[in-house]
């Protein structure tokens, strides 16, 4: 395989997650849960052509992300595109459920990042970590440790 092949791969993250179905879906499109774990989003709905979007300081960067809903299954899959204001590229976010008992397997894959600038922000590595960091720890940790409602 070629660095270049690898580099259109997409990311691939999956947890398994000690909630049940129905409370890890609410927290990936509730919007008032998704202000506590994941960015904070003016609006967002679960539904084909929503469109939504936030910004990220990062390292003196900041990066206005852009969204649609493209995408859902209730309780089994979301996915809309992510791209970014003023820069080229238009990638693809899908989470998928699945039930373990009463956990959640939780697969998230960010693909087409390889349409954006091959700039140092934009390296794979930089997805990885990220999403590593919100799915398996924030994520993770909202979902396992609030209560019921």
């Amino acid at each position: 395989m070629t660095a270049e092949t690898q580099s259109s791969e997409a990311i691939v993250i999956e947890r398994t997650l000690n909630a049940p179905v129905a409370k890890v879906w609410k927290a990936l499109t509730d919007v008032k849960e998704m202000r506590q774990w994941y960015f904070y989003l003016k609006e967002f709905k679960p539904q084909v052509g929503f469109e939504f979007e936030f910004a990220v300081e990062h390292e003196d960067n900041r990066y206005h992300h852009l969204c649609r809903v493209t995408e859902v299954i209730p309780q089994k899959k979301i996915a809309y595109t992510w791209r970014y204001k003023g820069e080229p590229g238009n990638s693809l976010v899908t989470f998928e459920l699945s039930a373990e008992g009463e956990k959640t397997r939780l697969k998230l894959t960010h693909s087409e990042i390889e349409t954006f600038p091959k700039t140092q922000a934009y390296a794979r590595k930089n997805f990885e970590a990220g999403w590593t960091a919100i799915i398996g720890t924030e994520l993770k940790k909202f979902v396992e440790t609030t209560k019921k409602k």
